[in-house]
């Protein structure tokens, strides 16, 4: 537990708590909330925390484990380098070619800006908490991983398997989801000003309580996806595929499905059917879409111009 290793170095280097707390301009309270477990420094206090008990910051995470399970102090002073990632390697068997690498150690707290994740197979890793602007995770395998109050600002995950991920609370701005395999991954209360989904099929992913209002999608196709409680107006979604998709409680103004194929598609009003609710859903624009009888029903009585819509 981090808690246990933060007690230990600092043990190791004779300070108490109430220095600690001194040197990082935080309360007593904090140092031993971060000791029991209660709670984790953020990136920055990582960072000074590891300067102090003149650890390095790979030591914090809950893979690192050195002998006699001792705290690995540095063998110099000064400042951290290198941050969190460790590439190895099983030493009883040949090299593994990059695609095969296996990422062994958890990331939160770390800074890890522009770092080469690209090929890595990750399962179940943590990425909270962490830095990871302008990294690169494209072709990587993350199954099960989870991204949680990170920067992940500008972050490459074309071509990336991230069947399962949860990122919640997260920073995406600029992120890139080019041809991206998404398979129940949750997008929650994050931020997607900018990110690109190109190419991507998108199956039983939950994109809740997330502005969607700059992202872009193109040539997607989504299938069991719930947008429930998210603001995507005016975007535009045209000529792709949605099939079982939910856009209940979503603000959709001025959204554009022209040419789309939809499927089995919902609509359910976030509120009362008041005047200005059927107001919003004539300026959604159906142009050329193709549709079923039931979704068409269903626009149909919530007031939709369905005038160039046609049946599959």
């Amino acid at each position: 537990m981090i808690g246990n290793k933060i007690v230990k170095a600092r043990k190791k280097k004779k300070l108490s708590q109430e220095q600690i707390a001194q040197h990082l301009s935080t309360s007593v309270q904090a140092i031993g909330e971060w000791e029991q477990g209660e709670s984790i420094p953020d990136i920055i206090t990582f960072n000074r925390l590891a300067e102090i008990l003149d650890v390095d910051l790979n030591y914090f995470s809950e893979n690192f484990q050195s002998a006699n399970d001792e705290p690995y102090f540095k063998a110099s002073g000064g400042r951290i380098s290198g941050g969190i990632v460790q590439t190895v390697q099983d030493i009883n068997h040949a090299p593994s070619p990059p695609e095969e690498r296996q990422l062994l150690t958890n990331f939160s707290g770390g800074d890890l800006s522009k770092s080469d994740f690209a090929g890595v197979t990750a399962h179940n890793r943590k990425f909270n908490g962490s830095a990871l602007r302008g990294s690169d995770f494209a072709g990587a395998d993350l199954t099960g991983s989870s991204f949680t109050g990170s920067d992940v600002r500008e972050a490459n995950f074309d071509g990336t398997n991230l069947t399962d991920c949860t990122f919640s609370a997260n920073d995406l701005t600029d992120a890139n989801f080019n041809k991206t395999i998404l398979v129940r991954t949750l997008f929650s209360a994050s931020g997607l000003t900018g990110a690109k989904f190109v190419g991507a099929e998108l199956a039983d992913v939950k994109v809740t309580k997330t502005d969607l209002r700059k992202t872009v999608f193109e040539n997607c196709i989504f299938k069991g996806v719930d947008f429930t409680h998210s603001d995507l107006r005016t975007v535009c979604l045209d000529g792709q595929s949605f099939t079982g998709v939910k856009f209940d409680k979503a603000a959709l103004n001025e959204a554009t499905f022209n040419g789309a194929t939809l499927r089995n598609v919902s609509f359910r009003p976030t509120y009362a059917l008041t005047n200005k609710f059927y107001r919003a859903i004539k300026t959604i624009c159906f142009d050329g879409a193709m549709m079923d009888k039931l979704t068409y029903a269903e626009l149909k009585g919530l007031g939709a111009d369905l005038s160039k819509v046609t049946f599959i």
